[in-house]
């Protein structure tokens, strides 16, 4: 009897011992499997559903080894995406970017942000030196300088529109490029500018610091509209389709969880409970107060649709400028498998 006890208790061990080492390799190949994937972001409040989904674990569900890479202005992230150097760009669509889209280079897959009334994402800033002088509001930048990161970015775009809303000849302006936001809140602060275009975070960073005064948001004052987006390379696309649906898939759900946490059902500005966990992580990310983040949380549409005709108004108003040389044919640009419009437009 101890002798069959004894068999029996070694094929009990020797079927336990099989099923860990099964385990144990579907373990292993599951992590092999994780894709690795870098993320280009400016350091900014419209990255927030990418630092949402890497800290929240969406992109790990997914089977995807997310990085996040980060840049100083927008142009830069989409040559990056466009050479293969990252794999996804979350930012504002750039000259730079239409013309890399009219080679066939990039698709769009997803939206980002919103200019909407409620939602503080890009503001017009005047320094004290020029508020002090008279310059009140928006009505009154006519004539002077203003200061953004970039030529041929939508806050180049915004600062024209504004523009064009008050009658004000736009070549009056002389447009200052610094290439950062520092050097824009530096600029700003010392008086170099009389105006500054900025979106949310580095805004209320100068205004709480005393360094400017806000003239107004450009979703208060101008149209609603989208001028950033989601997007990848036409190689990953056409190539990585798996990867790429994962990727939105991940990237859709923390939007959702997002715009849940900042809007109401219709989509006005309120705070849910999910709002201090994610102003709490998105602060970590961008280094930024928890207050910057909070006040100045942007709209994200709860699954990334688009309204296509904001991008090519975009791309028109570069192509006037004379800084896109190339056709970029629009719905090609953005990629039907993956991305979605919103009410078909």
């Amino acid at each position: 009897m101890p002798k069959l006890r004894l068999k029996r208790w070694s094929r009990a061990n020797a079927v336990l011992a099989a099923i860990c080492a099964i385990a144990s390799v579907a373990l292993s190949h599951a992590t092999l499997a994780a894709d690795k994937v870098k993320i280009g972001v400016v350091r900014s409040l419209g990255g927030a559903p990418a630092y949402i989904a890497l800290a929240k674990g969406y992109f790990a569900a997914e089977g995807l080894d997310a990085e996040l890479i980060f840049f100083e202005s927008a142009q830069p992230v989409s040559v990056a995406v466009a050479s293969g150097d990252t794999d996804f760009g979350t930012t504002g669509l750039t000259a730079a970017f239409f013309n890399l889209a009219s080679q066939g280079t990039l698709r769009i897959i997803s939206s980002s942000t919103w200019e909407t009334p409620g939602f503080q994402n890009s503001g017009f800033l005047v320094s004290n030196q020029a508020y002090a002088a008279g310059l009140r509001a928006l009505k009154d930048i006519g004539g002077h300088t203003a200061a953004i990161t970039q030529s041929g970015t939508p806050l180049h775009y915004l600062l024209a529109q504004a523009a064009a809303k008050y009658g004000i000849d736009f070549a009056t302006m002389r447009v200052l490029l610094l290439q950062s936001n520092p050097n824009v809140a530096t600029a700003l602060t010392g008086g170099q500018t009389d105006v500054a275009v900025q979106t949310a975070g580095p805004a209320y960073a100068v205004i709480g610091k005393g360094g400017a005064r806000l003239l107004g948001w450009a979703g208060d004052e101008l149209p609603r509209q989208q001028g950033e987006a989601v997007f990848t390379s036409a190689k990953m696309a056409n190539e990585h389709g798996d990867v790429v649906s994962r990727y939105m898939r991940a990237y859709r759900k923390a939007m959702a969880y997002v715009h849940t946490a900042f809007a109401d059902e219709n989509d006005k500005r309120r705070d849910g409970p999910a709002a201090d966990e994610i102003v709490a992580l998105t602060a970590k990310y961008i280094d930024q107060s928890p207050d910057v983040v909070k006040r100045g949380f942007p709209f994200f549409d709860p699954e990334g649709r688009i309204v296509a005709q904001n991008y090519v108004d975009l791309a028109a108003w570069y192509r006037a400028q004379g800084m896109l040389k190339g056709e970029v044919d629009m719905m090609t640009l953005i990629d039907r498998r993956y991305a979605l419009l919103f009410n078909n437009r």
